[in-house]
């Protein structure tokens, strides 16, 4: 199955000796969306929603039924709830400044986890500070997890709004959402999930979930850069506000006052990249299809893989905070800094990230200057742990 996958992603047709380990910051491009995109610049390419003549219209279908297709994705219940942006961290400052501000008071408090990427956590911090408000933080427990117990002990009658991701990007740790949800619910409190990590591989109920607000990104599922969506429960859409204005979301403009649609046609000003959503949908088609048990097993098993080769190399320390189907790890070579290993990696054509990965927060909570990190995916293969932990033992050699 894995030579199935890993042969959808032209990527590896054009460089093959490459082992791509940075999936947390960016997947490769499944083939059917270079397909999509290319398709509509070739034979459809239009604006939408504003042209009386064929070309136009079908470009405005295709784009209108992307909106409904990933709504069945989530099972949201229409398509009105969902709205499209250039990514996660827009998505989310939509909600900060477009929601959240002006019903934030001095004394009020928003509650976010130190897991938090700085997209999920420097909207919150900016609206607090301007509105006096307080940034509460959810901190890890005794075992390394977010608690719901003590999620509730932070939530009060003065807490306008909880985000917390559903995946850590820097450890890997998959988050009790939907009981972290549960606590905050009981309260009516509104929770931003960020599904950045989980959105590709992890199925998605946001009904079940229970959730608000909802970010993903589409370069982080197989899909392309510049695209992402926010999902809206019903109880919230007529009250997200747009952070742009312009043609194309207004329903009526005089010289005196003007009238925008609802959300999520507010978000829509200008020519939006209708393109880049296309490209989306064809992702969302992709991981429709795709067998997301075995996805997961694979990634976990590759995880797996790499974690127990290490144990041979007493130099490279793990931080043990990460749950295997996340396919994500971080780790430290003792002696050697994070961005060294990665230049070193580099050598033998294999990529990996290195540094804070936006987390600085965490990384000042757990003592860490920075970490090198692996992420894996569906196109990986086990040879390529291999090759990784044979290159970290070069490494380590190297460095003696």
């Amino acid at each position: 199955m894995n030579k199935i996958w890993r042969s959808r992603f032209p990527i590896f047709q054009h460089h093959p000796e490459l082992v791509y380990l940075d999936n947390a910051a960016t997947t490769q491009r499944v083939d059917s969306v270079i397909d999509a995109m290319q398709e509509f610049s070739i034979s459809e390419n239009a604006s939408i929603h504003r042209g009386i003549y064929n070309l136009s219209n079908a470009a405005t279908n295709r784009f209108e039924d992307t909106r409904h297709k990933i709504a069945k994705f989530l099972n949201a219940k229409s398509g009105e709830n969902i709205g499209f942006t250039k990514g996660s961290t827009e998505s989310i400052n939509v909600v900060a400044k477009g929601y959240l501000e002006s019903r934030l008071s001095k004394d009020d408090n928003v509650v976010v986890s130190i897991l938090e990427h700085h997209a999920n956590f420097l909207p919150w911090q900016d609206v607090c500070k301007k509105k006096g408000a307080e940034l509460r933080i959810l901190r890890l427990d005794g075992d390394g997890k977010l608690s719901p117990e003590s999620l509730a002990e932070l939530v009060d009658k003065r807490t306008r709004l909880v985000a917390v991701n559903h995946i850590s990007n820097a450890l890997g740790r998959i988050n009790p959402v939907t009981s972290l949800i549960a606590k905050c619910k009981k309260r009516n409190v509104p929770v931003l999930i960020d599904a950045a990590q989980s959105a590709a591989l992890h199925s998605i109920d946001v009904e079940k979930m229970g959730c608000d607000f909802l970010v993903f990104s589409g370069h982080k599922m197989f899909g392309p850069m510049g695209t992402g969506v926010l999902y809206v429960g019903d109880n919230y859409r007529e009250e997200v506000e747009p952070l742009v204005v312009g043609g194309g979301m207004i329903e009526s403009v005089s010289e005196s006052v003007s009238t925008y649609r609802p959300f999520p046609f507010n978000l829509d000003a200008g020519t939006p990249n209708v393109q880049g959503v296309l490209g989306l949908g064809a992702a969302v088609d992709f991981l429709t299809q795709l067998d997301k048990d075995a996805a997961r097993l694979h990634v976990a098993r590759l995880t797996s893989k790499f974690t127990q080769g290490v144990k041979s190399i007493a130099e490279i320390k793990l931080v043990p905070l990460f749950d295997e189907e996340s396919g994500i790890v971080s780790f430290n070579v003792n002696g050697i800094h994070a961005h060294d290993v990665a230049g070193f990696l580099n050598r033998d054509n294999i990529a990996i990230r290195a540094g804070m990965h936006c987390t600085q927060p965490l990384l000042d909570e757990l003592n860490l200057d920075a970490t090198a990190r692996v992420s894996f995916s569906i196109y990986n293969e086990e040879e390529e742990v291999d090759r990784l932990i044979s290159s970290l033992q070069k490494l380590v050699d190297f460095w003696k």
